[in-house]
């Protein structure tokens, strides 16, 4: 399936125009596309800002690394340690 397959299938399926359907397609491809070490550190960021101390934050971002469409190697709470604080 190519990306023009992909916008107007979910034009078709949602209903949304094709150029809507083109950009919830751009940002959802740029969000699987984010590099792991990117999205550690940005979740680590915002899960601290609610409150979480670090042993629940990297629990919590391994589990969301884990469900992934393509999901990485599994990573200790070490090596997620060491992509935040480096």
């Amino acid at each position: 399936m190519t990306e023009t397959d992909l916008v107007s299938r979910v034009a078709h399926s949602t209903g949304l125009s094709h150029s809507e359907a083109a950009r919830v397609v751009t940002d959802v491809v740029a969000y699987f596309a984010e590099p792991v070490e990117e999205f550690v550190r940005r979740r680590h960021a915002s899960l601290q800002t609610y409150g979480m101390r670090n042993p629940e934050i990297f629990a919590q971002i391994g589990a969301e690394l884990a469900r992934r469409v393509v999901a990485p190697p599994e990573l200790s709470e070490r090596q997620l340690r060491r992509i935040v604080y480096g």
